[in-house]
């Protein structure tokens, strides 16, 4: 638990994956739809995967370019963090996630680019430590 809450974000869901989400200031208002890839009509909507996948890779980035700036590492302006996530059955039954994060640090050498988004992973991104002994997650540099 932190020390001390800065934000707290609030979101509802009505619905579950076919139903709709919509953040207590409705900036989010979004329907959803199960994947045609999960056995159902699919469509031009949303999924949570989708909500998760980019919550995560902004947050990521973030925290690359937070580390960037505090270990004076110059970035490019084409700098950018892909993020992937796939979602399957677990052994033991339900679903489980897996993550790849793609690190491309404009201007940014390749074994340098590696180090800067595994700290960030290890130490500053709260999505990274949320996901931490839960789902897998593969860091690449681009």
């Amino acid at each position: 638990m932190p020390k001390k809450i800065s934000y707290t974000a609030t979101a509802s869901a009505k619905g579950g994956r076919e139903g709709q989400v919509r953040s207590d200031d409705g900036i989010l208002d979004e329907k959803l739809a199960v994947l045609v890839q999960m056995g159902r009509p699919g469509g031009t909507l949303t999924n949570p995967e989708q909500l998760f996948v980019a919550a995560y890779a902004a947050c990521f980035e973030g925290a690359v370019r937070l580390i960037a700036r505090t270990t004076n590492v110059a970035i490019g302006p084409d700098s950018r963090v892909t993020a992937n996530v796939g979602v399957g059955v677990r052994e033991k039954g339900g679903f489980e996630l897996a993550v790849t994060l793609e690190v491309f640090l404009d201007g940014v050498d390749e074994e340098i680019q590696w180090l800067l988004a595994q700290k960030a992973h290890e130490e500053i991104c709260p999505c990274s430590h949320t996901t931490r002994g839960n789902v897998e997650v593969t860091i690449k540099a681009a």
